[in-house]
This record gives structure tokens, sequence and C-alpha cells, in this order.
């Protein structure tokens, strides 16, 4: 039986549109609340009257209020304390749930998608994504009426006030005693997102003078020309303040991008890249790997193979790219976006975790950005989004077929296509990459155009 609510990052959607309405989520908490109780009781370590806890955070949506009294409210009815902890990045939420002990932690956010949207994604009581096994035993209790226990066995919540307190502590744990960011100007964009109160402090504690920008949400702006998903903002600032640095979260902070004292933007893959050639000359890989999507660079791709560091492709999304890692029990792993996952460090991807692996590089090899780059050569890219009808089967397309095939025929040994569904949104993206930039252009382009008279959206 395949998902219906759950994608590749949990329930997402439009406001005030299925599944993404008050009631809805209310029932999803409930019912997410009801599988918790039924294994919390079949631990071999529960007590009697032991109750299940949860964590709930989200980002600055103002639709986040909504939704966190939505889901409390389900949470409470199925006898599940509810702890809040407010604004909070996502990878946060996954650390708050494991240092505290308890079953689960819930985030209220659509990442890098704009305000009106919203989605809620679960965390194991081990920090780490739901397994696809739970969301289904949950989306299976969905389909059951809702009830409510009786008074007395009611959750309770409680606002946890040093959350973020908490995080900024576990953010500097995980950079080098031996190392600070003294002399450093970094400029920090929070994309007006859950990181905004959290991750200038961390890298101000640690010894840069920051530059904060897209740290005023008021609910609308979210990701709004700003953040890894809008970086123009953040060059701006980095020229004009003559930053050393600039550092691009996006809306719950688990994706990462950065960019040089000159406006040259990095993304996952060579965000990626200088970490694990840091751990392969100091701790050596032979036997460990990176962990990458069918999105990342076939440059990237290359210069790992230079340093004989073993790397393999899981489908597009974080979770997947996890679970990868798991299997191969490698410690690296991530993607182009920049979602970075140190499992060394942390459960989940994590923007300003990742960030300081970065800069703890740079200050043991005393290098800039660029130098750390140097050896990789990243190929030309196109990524062209084409909005589906709802319904369309764009797999069966000949058209669309014929253009990919043309597009491979012409790439042959010298760049790849891509076409995958999103995973969050109804969206084809078309992806081609190649050695020559204006090929790379010319196929997206006439693979894109074959999908949109096709499939799309009119």
């Amino acid at each position: 039986m395949g998902r219906k609510y759950f994608g590749t990052d949990g329930v997402r959607g439009r406001v005030g549109e299925l599944p993404i309405t008050p009631e809805f989520v209310m029932r999803l908490g409930y019912a997410a609340g009801t599988v918790l109780v039924a294994r919390e009781a079949m631990r071999d370590d529960a007590h009697v009257g032991d109750r299940p806890a949860v964590l709930i955070g989200k980002d600055t949506r103002i639709s986040g209020y909504m939704l966190e009294a939505a889901l409390e409210a389900g949470f409470s009815a199925a006898g599940v304390d509810v702890m809040l902890a407010g604004p909070m990045p996502t990878p946060a939420v996954a650390y708050l749930t494991r240092a505290l002990r308890l079953q689960a932690g819930i985030v209220i956010s659509a990442s890098h998608n704009p305000y009106n949207d919203n989605g809620i994604k679960f965390f194991s009581a081990q920090g780490s994504k739901l397994p696809d096994a739970v969301e289904k035993e949950i989306e299976a209790r969905l389909e059951q009426p809702m009830g409510c226990l009786d008074s007395a066995h009611l959750g309770k919540a409680r606002r946890v006030d040093d959350a973020a307190g908490r995080y900024i502590e576990f953010c500097k744990s995980t950079f080098p005693n031996e190392l600070d960011l003294r002399g450093l100007k970094i400029a920090v964009d929070c994309a007006h997102g859950a990181a905004y109160h959290i991750a200038p402090s961390v890298f101000h504690e640690l010894g840069a003078e920051v530059v904060s920008i897209g740290v005023t949400p008021n609910g609308l702006n979210i990701n709004d020309g700003v953040g890894a998903t809008a970086p123009d903002s953040l060059r701006l600032a980095v020229l004009e303040q003559h930053a050393d640095l600039g550092i691009a979260l996006d809306g719950d902070a688990d994706r990462l991008l950065m960019i040089d004292a000159d406006g040259k933007l990095y993304d996952g893959d060579q965000l990626l890249y200088v970490i694990a050639r840091q751990r392969a000359a100091q701790e050596g890989m032979e036997t460990k790997g990176v962990v990458g999507t069918l999105m990342s660079n076939l440059g990237f791709e290359h210069a790992l193979g230079r340093l004989e560091i073993p790397f393999a492709r899981a489908p597009v999304g974080d979770r997947y790219v996890l679970e990868m890692m798991q299997q191969q029990g490698w410690p690296l792993g991530g993607e182009n976006s920049g979602h970075i996952i140190c499992l060394d460090k942390h459960t989940t991807g994590d923007g300003i975790v990742a960030a300081l692996q970065v800069l703890a590089v740079l200050r043991r090899q005393t290098q800039t950005l660029a130098e750390a780059c140097a050896d990789i050569v990243m190929y030309p890219q196109k990524l062209i989004n084409v909005r589906l009808r709802p319904g369309a089967d764009w797999r069966a397309d000949a058209g669309i077929r014929a253009a990919s095939d043309a597009a491979e025929r012409a790439l042959t040994g010298r760049g790849r296509v891509l076409l995958r569904p999103s995973g969050t949104e109804p969206l084809l993206r078309v992806m081609v990459e190649g050695e020559d930039a204006a090929d790379v252009t010319h196929w997206a382009e006439t693979i894109a155009d074959a999908a949109r008279a096709a499939v799309g959206v009119l």
C-alpha cells in the first residue's frame, strides 16, 4: 500500500486545502498519538501509567499558530503530552526530541516553500525521519473515526522555555574545541525563518563578527527574496559589508548554501566535497564513502573519485540519502540543494551544523572557500520545473520520451538527463547536465517545452 498523505518530506500542501486544514491536522495528531500510545505500551521497559510525550516546533509562517493548536488538540485527545518549542529549526526539533527522551518530534514547516504552504513532518525518538512503515500505520489510523479519551487521561501541554539556548549550545559543540571564528566577518541569511533567533548567535558566540539578514519574520515573508532559495540578497550583503563569507539557510534551516568574499555561490555538492576531502585526509575514508542523489553533479562524483572516496546515488530526498548512509555505514551524505548530513554530528541534515563543519575545514587549512573547492570542477546543470495538470501522466507521453531520448543521444559520454516528479509539489523537474552549457540549456528547454505541451498547466 502506498502512502496517501505522506510525501518525501512529511505531509505538505497549500494552507486551507486538504490535507493542510485544521480539521485534518487535528485528526493527524490524534492518529499519530494513537500509534505512539500503542507502540509505547509494547516497549519492554514501559511502565504502567507512563504517557508518551512529543515535541512540536514550527517555522515562522502565520499558519503555524493554527496548525500547532490543531496538532496539540489531536495529541491531547489521544492521551499524549505535548511540549511546545515555538519557532525552531527542523534539526533542532530532531536534537531536542532525543535530548528530552521523547517519543517523537513534530515540525510544522514547508521548508523552502512560500508562506501560503505548510506541512507536518515527524521525527522518531532517535531523531531521524519516521520509517515508511510507521507513516503507513498513521495513515491507516486516519481512515478510522477520531475519538477522545476521558478527561482523566487526556494529554497535557507545556512550553519549553530554554529550547533555543539548548540548541545553540548543541550546534557549538559540533565545532572543534581548539578552533574559533575570531577575525571572520560572516553574513548570515536566515530567510525570515525558524533560525532567525538562533543562527546569528551560534556564529557570534564562536567569535565571528556577524551581519544578520532575513531575521525579521512577520509570518508572510519566509523565503521571500532571501535565504538559500534566493541567495542574491546574501551576495549583495557580503559584497556591501566586505564579509569573508555568507551563509544562507532556508525557512526551516536544514539547507545550506555559502557565498565567498567575491560573491561566488557554493552549493551542497561543493560544500559536502570540502567536508569529505578533509575527513579523507584526516581520518582516512578508504572503506567509507559519500552518498549523494540522482541530482548530484557529475563533477562532484569525479572529484571524489580522484580522492578514491566511494560514492553512491540515492533517490532525491534527504530521507533516502540517510537510509542509504545507514545501509552503507557511511558518515557523510547530502544533496546539491544544500541538505548535508554528518552522522557523526547529528541524526539529520542541519544547515548550521554543516556550515560549522565547512568553517572548521577552512580554519584548519587556513584556506578560503574558493581554495578549498579548487579541485572540484562542476558540470553545467540546468533545472526547469514544469507545473503538472492534475492526473497528468508524463511518463506515458511519447513527445516527452522522444525529446528525452534525443537529448541522451546527443550527450552520450558527456552528460545526462534526469526527469523526476517533485515529492512536495505538482511539478515535473527536468534536469540536464553536461560539459557544454549551451547544449545543456538547449536540451533542458527542449524537453521542458515538450512537457508543457503534453502535461503542463495551460
